[in-house]
């Protein structure tokens, strides 16, 4: 398969996946976290399917494309080391959904965000909320959920907070 082919498996998934949280996550309270704001395809996709919902993006420096910049109070850039436990402080009400898409052409440097990360988030997880990722993570009180129909295994990592 070429890397055309993989990135637009890749962001199929991603929006399948996206798709299908935004329904399962319509009685959950609490705001939404983009991790990885990137260039805010993502951000702006996640703005259009779930209008009136606080969406707070995180990342290293703002590279989104001026449309896809979210305002000042809901943009936190900045380390994810520095910036997610600062947030944490601040949070009024845990994530109904939680989306990071970190992982980098670094295979061992993504693994050891993936392995931080999963324990970070596991607290800012709403009960019956869903974490999204394109890496695997180990999320305390979760539970994997299949990706929907037409996502490959592997391809994109979802799950569940208990109650």
């Amino acid at each position: 398969m070429s890397r055309l082919d993989s990135f637009i498996r890749r962001l199929e998934a991603q929006r399948a996946c996206l798709d299908w949280a935004c329904r399962e996550i319509a009685a959950v309270l609490g705001p939404v976290l983009e991790l990885g704001l990137g260039n805010g395809r993502t951000y702006d996709h996640l703005r259009a399917r779930l209008p009136g919902r606080g969406i707070y993006a995180f990342d290293r420096q703002l590279a989104a494309h001026p449309d896809c910049v979210p305002d000042g109070e809901h943009l936190l850039l900045g380390d994810f080391a520095d910036t997610l436990p600062a947030f944490r402080d601040r949070l009024r009400e845990p994530a109904a959904l939680i989306h990071a898409d970190i992982g980098s052409g670094d295979t061992d440097k993504t693994a050891a965000l993936a392995a931080w990360l999963g324990p970070m988030l596991a607290p800012l997880l709403a009960p019956s909320g869903l974490a999204l990722s394109d890496q695997p993570l180990e999320l305390a009180d979760a539970v994997p959920v299949a990706p929907p129909a037409g996502v490959a295994a592997g391809r994109y990592f979802i799950y569940r907070r208990r109650l």
